[in-house]
């Protein structure tokens, strides 16, 4: 559950990806070595494909283990539930619980090609009940929010009612996905607040710093990109590291006014790159 300072204060996070399975586990390893030193409050780890629920081959519970035990600080291990069976989900959980874990990031997932669906949780809401009732009040079960609706929910309005059953099911606290325009997410808060849900939101915020980054997170998220950031990228897309500095300066201008309102709290998604993580940390550290 959240402690009482958690619920004070605005939160600052990151999101780290392990290295694929073909590629050397310490390449994260010196991520890390940088990041923990930011003193972020806790570290999520994503979920490949192909990874053992029993953590045999499965580097997200590897990392987010390193995380709590090597680097103390708070590991997040995500929990895709659509290629999980309910035992696959059990033997993570007793091997997160094993090696102290006890945050987990609650997702459907996406299909990943040449996988076949299980079909025993069809939502994330699902899996979301599945551990509140097995584990009870042992893990803190964080979900995702999207600011601008869902890709596959009809409005936003459908999405934040399904939302609330989710909350509901037993989230304690919630992550957005990434998003460029601000206005996008008080318009969420508001609705979400309205229909009931009152558990904390997070803030997603990614540093675009290449024109194929962008490209991709918008095609799959669906995140509406700022004409003034389009100014920006059409500017500097030839001059990486002009737009790298473009983009970490965009994005603090995102997070100084998400901060000024009253946001519960900041994740990055720092792409594994410390270099941005550091110069955005420095610039809000005093505002947190």
């Amino acid at each position: 559950m959240p402690t009482n300072e958690e619920r004070q204060r605005a939160i600052f996070s990151f999101e780290i990806f392990p290295p694929k399975r073909d590629m050397p586990i310490d390449t994260v390893y010196r991520t890390l070595d940088e990041l923990t030193d930011l003193a972020p409050d806790f570290i999520s780890v994503t979920c490949g494909a192909g990874g053992s629920a029993d953590g045999s081959n499965n580097r997200t519970i590897e990392v987010a283990s390193a995380i709590q035990n090597k680097y103390h600080r708070e590991g997040i291990a995500h929990l895709p539930c659509i290629h999980f069976s309910r035992a696959d989900v059990i033997a993570m959980l007793d091997k997160l619980e094993e090696n102290g874990v006890r945050k987990i990031l609650a997702l459907r997932g996406d299909r990943v090609e040449g996988l076949t669906p299980k079909e025993d949780f069809h939502h994330a809401s699902d899996l979301v009940a599945f551990i509140r009732a097995l584990t009870k009040d042992r893990f803190q079960i964080f979900a995702a929010c999207y600011p601008e609706g869902h890709t596959e929910a009809p409005d936003l309005d459908t999405d934040i009612r399904n939302l609330r059953k989710k909350v509901d099911a037993g989230v304690d606290r919630l992550i957005s996905q990434l998003f460029f325009d601000n206005e996008f997410f008080y318009e969420f808060l508001d609705k979400a607040r309205a229909a009931g849900i009152t558990v904390p939101i997070e803030a997603g915020i990614m540093p675009i710093t290449n024109k194929k980054q962008i490209e991709r997170m918008v095609t799959l998220c669906g995140a509406t990109l700022p004409r003034k950031f389009q100014r920006v990228l059409a500017k500097y897309e030839s001059q990486p590291e002009a737009l790298r500095d473009a983009g970490i300066a965009f994005a603090t201008e995102q997070i100084v006014d998400l901060l000024a309102h009253g946001v519960d709290g900041i994740h990055l998604y720092t792409m594994n790159n410390p270099y941005i993580a550091r110069k955005i940390s420095e610039t809000v550290r005093t505002l947190l």
